[in-house]
C-alpha cells in the first residue's frame, strides 16, 4: 500500500507537527485504523491524542495476565475517563495454568519464545487478524530501543501496516506537561515478563 519513498516525504512533511496534526495526516491516509496499548507509563497521551481526533477507533489491549495491580487500576481509569472502545486480548491459557507447567522463563531459556508467543505475539496476532488495520497508532519513541531509534514517526509494520507514532520526538519531560496539561494519570508500576531490560524490543514491533 505504501512505498518507501511515501514514508520519507511523511516523515520529511510531519517532522515538527503536532500529535493531532500527524492523527489527522493518517486518518486522511485510511480511515481503517486501530490504536494499541499496553497501559505501561505515558500510554494516556497516545490514547487521548488519537480519541480526540476519532473517538470510536478500536483500542486494541493485549494483556498479558502479568500486569501490576496498579496498572489493571490505571487502565480501569483511562478507559472510564476518555470513553475508549476497548477491544481486550488476553492468551488462550491462563496465568495460573502457566504458572504450573511454564512459568517465566528468563531471556536467556529456550522456553523464553514460546512464553512470548504466547502471551503476547499471539494474542496481538489474533487482534490484527480480527481488524485488518491499515494504519496502527502506537506510543513508539526515539530512544526506547536500537529498533526503535531506526524508524520514525511514520514506518511500515512487517506486514505492510502504517505504524504511526505521533509522540515519537518527545521527551519524558514533554510527555509529563502533555499529561498535566490535559489532567491524565501516569502509572510507572508497570511489569512486561517478556523483557528484563527497559531498552529490550517486546517483539511486537522488531
Amino acid at each position: 500500500m505504501f512505498k518507501k519513498s511515501q514514508i520519507e516525504s511523511l516523515n520529511e512533511a510531519f517532522k515538527e507537527a503536532s500529535p493531532s496534526e500527524i492523527i489527522k495526516k493518517a486518518l486522511e491516509l485510511n480511515k481503517l485504523a486501530v490504536v494499541t496499548t499496553n497501559f505501561r507509563p505515558y500510554e494516556a497521551a497516545i490514547l487521548h491524542a488519537v480519541s480526540k481526533v476519532e473517538p470510536t477507533i478500536p483500542v486494541v489491549w493485549c494483556d498479558t495476565g502479568y500486569n501490576t495491580p496498579q496498572t489493571y487500576r490505571h487502565a480501569e481509569q483511562v478507559i472510564k475517563d476518555l470513553s475508549l472502545n476497548i477491544f481486550l486480548y488476553v492468551p488462550k491459557q491462563t496465568t495460573a495454568h502457566r504458572d504450573v507447567v511454564l512459568g517465566i522463563p528468563g531471556i536467556d531459556d529456550p522456553k523464553h519464545a514460546l512464553f512470548t508467543e504466547q502471551v503476547k505475539l499471539e494474542p496481538f496476532r489474533r487482534a490484527m487478524e480480527e481488524h485488518q488495520p491499515k494504519v496502527w497508532f502506537t506510543n513508539l519513541r526515539q530512544g526506547q530501543t536500537a529498533f526503535r531509534n531506526s524508524i520514525d514517526i511514520f514506518s511500515l509494520s512487517k506486514d505492510g501496516v502504517l505504524k504511526v507514532s505521533p509522540f515519537y520526538h518527545w521527551s519524558n519531560e514533554e510527555l509529563n506537561l502533555y499529561l498535566e496539561q490535559h489532567k491524565l494519570p501516569n502509572e510507572f508500576k508497570y511489569f512486561d515478563p517478556t523483557k528484563a531490560l527497559e531498552n529490550r524490543e517486546c517483539g511486537l514491533h522488531a
